[in-house]
């Protein structure tokens, strides 16, 4: 069964947090936790791989890149690690938003962080 990606994108909704989640579980192999977080931290990076602003391309690795590293990750996750930290991860979401504001916390972080080296590199 093929999905669209509307469903594509609302399945990463869950994905990237069932993912981060892992990270947490002792039971998750170092070799998968290395993967999840090198997955969520370009799922969370305001810098792609490809720039958003190139037609076509740009958003390429954002509907083949970041799936594809989720997919990778999931597959070197125990089945049940995941299937556990995907329950807890659809209970992040109400209508479409996170139901907590502090999850946006790691997103504004990398930006003010970016920010401060732009401005850092222009005055000083």
């Amino acid at each position: 069964m093929k999905m669209s990606l509307k469903e594509r994108a609302k399945k990463l909704k869950t994905d990237v947090p069932a993912v981060f989640l892992t990270l947490r579980k002792r039971e998750t192999p170092w070799y998968a936790k290395g993967m999840a977080a090198l997955t969520v931290a370009y799922a969370l990076s305001p810098i792609d791989l490809i720039p958003d602003f190139i037609p076509v391309l740009g958003y390429l690795d954002d509907v083949l890149l970041l799936p594809g590293m989720i997919a990778l990750t999931v597959k070197l996750i125990p089945k049940e690690v995941y299937r556990i930290c995907q329950a807890e991860a659809e209970g992040m979401w109400a209508d479409g938003r996170p139901k907590r504001w502090y999850y946006a916390i790691p997103i504004l972080l990398i930006w003010a962080i970016l920010i401060g080296l732009i401005l850092w590199s222009i005055f000083f």
